[in-house]
């Protein structure tokens, strides 16, 4: 027995560009790959007295319809009381939607989540405040002699194993340091494969503090760091001392290219919920970091069919 499946936002566009062009609701089945009656009832529904069918006004309608149905009324205090939890310990909606249905705990989208989260909100409630969210704002620099990148001697990203390249093998980084409003910042190494983040408190973004606390995590590290990919920022000008004092491959992005390591760049948005933008970091400990990189290494991952990168990092050490 098929399941009736409504319609998407994209095949709802699709629906009204072929019915302009004089199209059939049989043709308009066909192309859409959906059966005649549901496009049958799609256009019944949502079409208005001047017989025009608007895509935008049909998608508002199906939320609506959907937001008063009975199936949407099904959730109960203890079903709420579960996905607040999660939220509160800063799961996002997707990952909570994610945990739960995993575990076969609760079946609930994202999207009636956040709107709870909303309805919340309105109500004075606090759970919005566990979202993150991060607005970056970037600049270009002009005017400047900009010196990252003009290092001898370094590995061109390009260079990588297959393993790191692929993302096939743990125990290949990346590297970078998040900055806050003083001299005070923190370095990050991700894992490629899993995303299990480490972080040290650096109490100057200096070459001698980079190179001594990246050694410190590398050493420290339960599996054994096969490489470490990193921007061209002058604190990791030390990379050979690294090298030498942990038997890690360092591996330099392009300049500029803030996308070769994304991992990296997405783990450092999450960061921000911790330590925001235009903040002092002065305050923060190695404790601290250490705290945030648990609470993020035990979030659950879409990217890894909701599994947390603790887990999978630890399976993936064993084998």
């Amino acid at each position: 027995m098929r399941t009736y499946r409504q319609l998407t936002s994209e095949e709802r566009y699709a629906l009204s560009t072929l019915r302009k062009q004089g199209c059939s609701q049989s043709q308009i089945a066909r192309a859409l790959g959906r059966h005649r009656s549901t496009v049958s009832r799609e256009v019944r529904r949502n079409v208005k007295k001047d017989r025009a069918y608007r895509p935008q006004l049909a998608d508002d309608f199906a939320r609506w319809r959907r937001s008063r149905s009975r199936r949407n009324q099904r959730f109960t205090t203890a079903d709420w009381y579960l996905v607040e939890a999660w939220l509160r310990e800063d799961f996002s909606p997707e990952q909570v939607a994610g945990w739960l249905r995993r575990f076969r705990l609760l079946r609930i989208s994202h999207e009636t989540i956040y709107r709870h989260i909303w309805d919340d909100k309105q109500r004075d409630g606090t759970l919005h405040r566990h979202l993150r969210c991060a607005q970056k704002k970037r600049r270009k620099r002009y005017g400047r002699y900009d010196s990252r990148g003009r290092l001898a001697g370094k590995r061109a990203i390009s260079e990588r194993p297959p393993g790191a390249e692929n993302r096939s093998r743990v125990g290949h980084l990346e590297g970078d340091t998040v900055l806050g409003t003083n001299k005070h910042c923190i370095l990050t190494l991700v894992d490629r494969k899993t995303g299990y983040v480490m972080i040290a408190k650096l109490d100057a973004r200096t070459v001698e503090a980079t190179t001594r606390a990246a050694i410190a995590l590398i050493n420290n590290a339960a599996r054994r760091i096969r490489s470490v990919t990193v921007d061209n920022g002058t604190e990791f000008h030390g990379y050979k001392a690294i090298e030498a004092a942990t038997g890690a491959d360092f591996y330099f992005a392009t300049p500029h290219c803030s996308w070769e390591r994304g991992t990296n760049e997405n783990t450092n948005g999450l960061i921000r919920q911790y330590v925001p933008k235009r903040t002092s970091m002065a305050h923060l400990s190695q404790r601290d970091c250490d705290r945030i990189a648990k609470k993020l290494n035990n979030r659950p991952r879409r990217r890894l069919g909701f599994r947390t990168p603790a887990e999978c990092y630890e399976i993936t050490s064993a084998l």
